[in-house]
């Protein structure tokens, strides 16, 4: 989790269209929304801004901002959504809230597909995916329901890789990897399987589908 917006970014996001998640402002205000992941920039022309997953999640759980003139900016009382990537020290804790804000981040996705794939295709990854390709996967995992691994034990965990474009999926359970290789597949990946030539642990390789 990273420190939350700021009372003026949660006006500027609580805004947004509340369908395509659009958003209006100033060039500084776009820009600080994008160096936060909460937005992006189109790149074709007219070149608007968007919220991103993280940005619609914190649309969903924004509270309304102080009124009062010269009020001081606080944070807000959430933080801005991260996938689980598995191994993680201080991981959120599961449960029937975390369950919403992992759906909700996903809708955001799938919005995102919508609105920046040509056709508007939801059925393949788009370019915000492209290039946070750990995050990408472990929110499609954790949407499906695939645990996240704890510090120790069982569970899958995404980590970059040097080849462009693909990340690592490491799960100990050969059934659980097979499942989480049948989900990103299911959510536009391609995938597949090799083996640690060093521990003969298998792995999977998964990169966005283009077509």
């Amino acid at each position: 989790m990273t420190r939350p917006p700021t009372v003026a970014q949660r006006r500027l996001i609580d805004t947004a269209d509340p369908v395509t998640g659009r958003l209006r402002g100033t060039q500084a205000q776009l820009t600080a929304l994008v160096k936060r992941g909460l937005a992006f920039r189109h790149p074709r022309p007219p070149h608007d801004h968007f919220l991103t997953p993280e940005g619609h999640r914190v649309r969903q759980g924004i509270t309304q901002a102080p009124e009062a003139a010269g009020a001081p900016e606080t944070p807000a009382p959430t933080g801005v959504f991260a996938a689980r990537v598995g191994g993680e020290e201080d991981a959120p804790q599961a449960g029937p809230a975390r369950r919403r804000e992992v759906h909700s981040a996903w809708q955001g996705l799938l919005e995102l597909r919508r609105m920046t794939n040509p056709g508007g295709d939801v059925d393949r990854p788009c370019g915000w995916e492209r290039t946070h390709l750990v995050r990408a996967a472990a929110l499609a995992l954790e949407a499906a329901g695939r645990p996240p691994a704890g510090p120790e034990g069982g569970g899958y965990r995404v980590r970059e890789t040097p080849q462009p474009e693909a990340v690592a999926v490491h799960e100990p359970d050969g059934d659980a990897l097979r499942a989480c290789a049948a989900t990103l597949e299911a959510a536009g990946w391609q995938v597949s399987e090799h083996r640690e030539p060093r521990t003969g642990s298998r792995y999977l390789l998964a990169s966005p589908r283009r077509a």
